[in-house]
């Protein structure tokens, strides 16, 4: 029984964030070539993954229950979005966020409210998993070079690309149903920045 791609990677995104942040377990060769098609270098992309777990362990740590939070770091840039009762709590996460090491900006995207529901949280699961899925079907496009984060509605795209991608990014991003508005937190390369990243072909073998 096959599934359409956009399907069955909505399945996969909502197995991952409803499995209370159960670390999701993929094969070495799917990590490896997930890593290849990255942006950002190998340092890098562990450094956005230290980054986020320590930003959100020191925003717990000083906000406690007051709030919800989420936070991901792309090339060092950091988003910060959800929801927090007072001005005062939005600062104060901005100026732990700053703190952690190797964070070159922080973008502070939450707003002062009550939490979100329960339904909103999931809502906003399937809208991130629906993105990623079209990314993914999209012939003309690097999926993995986006991260897509949705809060209420509205959806963030992150990522080191071309500005004909970005807008056929965000293109796509509206399209799908329940996307409020789209934010772009991306940092614009070239085309020929581009073509320079991009895995050179293996040489052919001579003919015998």
């Amino acid at each position: 029984m096959k599934f359409p791609t956009q399907k069955l990677l909505t399945m996969l995104v909502l197995t991952a964030c409803l499995g209370a942040c159960a670390p999701v377990m993929l094969g070495g060769a799917v990590m490896g070539t997930m890593m290849a098609t990255d942006r950002r270098t190998s340092g890098t992309q562990l450094e956005d993954e230290g980054i986020e777990l320590k930003a959100a362990n020191r925003v717990r740590d000083n906000l406690g229950e007051r709030g919800h939070f989420n936070v991901t770091s792309y090339n060092r840039q950091v988003l910060v979005t959800g929801e927090v009762p007072s001005a005062q709590d939005k600062q104060l996460v901005e100026q732990v966020v700053s703190k952690v090491e190797n964070v070159r900006s922080v973008i502070n995207e939450m707003v002062v409210m009550e939490n979100s529901s329960l339904s909103q949280r999931s809502s906003d699961v399937l809208i991130t998993g629906r993105i990623k899925a079209s990314l993914v079907d999209a012939q003309d496009l690097f999926a993995n070079a986006f991260k897509v984060v949705t809060e209420r509605g509205t959806v963030y795209l992150m990522g080191r690309v071309t500005q004909r991608e970005a807008g056929r990014a965000t293109d796509i991003a509206r399209s799908i149903d329940g996307v409020k508005k789209v934010v772009r937190v991306m940092e614009i390369i070239s085309e020929e920045e581009l073509q320079r990243m991009l895995p050179k072909p293996a040489p052919a073998e001579p003919k015998k």
